[in-house]
């Protein structure tokens, strides 16, 4: 089975998040979001979400294209929740360059085979 990744505030699903469910989901057979902690959020947009983190997880979780949604690390270019999770593939979004760099120094350092999917 290949479990496949995506990241994202998600502070509201709408049919962008949507068509990148479909999108990943092409790629394998699980389907698990990262959804960003309360204080990342703020950190990288300089505002709180709408909606708390646990809320957007529910949100996620009644989608049907998505298997779990589960909450990120608390601490920037972590990435703790990529071991725990195990994931063949990331797919990331259109405007998410900074985090394929950070995803990829993060690999290299710790020799991880995780293919990434724009």
């Amino acid at each position: 089975m290949k479990r496949i990744v995506v990241f994202g505030i998600f502070d509201g699903v709408h049919d962008g998040h949507r068509d990148l469910f479909r999108q990943a989901r092409e790629l394998g057979d699980e389907l698990i979001v990262i959804v960003g902690r309360d204080g990342i959020t703020e950190k990288l947009k300089g505002k709180r979400p709408k909606y708390s983190e646990d809320e957007r997880v529910e949100m996620l979780k009644r989608e049907p294209l998505v298997d779990d949604a589960i909450l990120g690390d608390s601490e920037l270019s972590a990435y703790t929740v990529l071991v725990q999770c195990h994931p063949d593939v990331v797919c990331l979004g259109y405007d998410q360059q900074a985090l394929e760099e950070d995803l990829r120094e993060w690999m290299v350092e710790r020799d991880k085979q995780i293919k990434l999917y724009r």
